[in-house]
């Protein structure tokens, strides 16, 4: 495998990780939100990889998205007579975003944006010495 292969799949790593951060911020952003265009509380978000096996090339291929879904679990329901979205039995539909388990996704996404950047640097300092030999 060359340097480029290295390099691609790296990116595709990065560029997959860095959409998984959004997502998980913008589920963080919502984790109150009841009432959405689409009706209800807003549904978490979760990105979906797939690996590529090769490209068309025939080159290592890395990750790439196949898109974002929603969760389908049940909203949480909180008992809050005062909220404007309550039933009439009082009860809130929430959105079924957990902060702690979000966070941990973050930390996660973060360390493997993390190892793809140190794979980049360590694949660009091998080149870097082939090209000194060279010399």
């Amino acid at each position: 495998m060359g340097t480029f292969h290295a390099f691609r799949i790296s990116g595709s790593g990065l560029t997959a990780e860095r959409l998984r951060m959004d997502t998980i911020a913008n589920n963080l952003a919502n984790a109150n939100t009841t009432r959405t265009d689409a009706g209800g509380p807003y549904r978490r978000q979760v990105p979906v990889f797939a690996e590529m096996l090769r490209d068309r090339a025939g080159a290592p291929g890395g990750v790439r998205v196949v898109g974002v879904r929603e969760d389908n679990s049940e909203p949480r329901l909180v008992y809050d007579p005062q909220h404007p979205d309550a039933s009439p039995d009082g009860y809130v539909a929430m959105p079924n975003v957990h902060v702690v388990k979000e966070m941990v996704d973050l930390i996660t996404a973060t360390r493997a944006y993390e190892a793809n950047v140190t794979a980049i640097n360590s694949a660009k300092a091998m080149a870097q010495k082939a090209l000194e030999i060279g010399r």
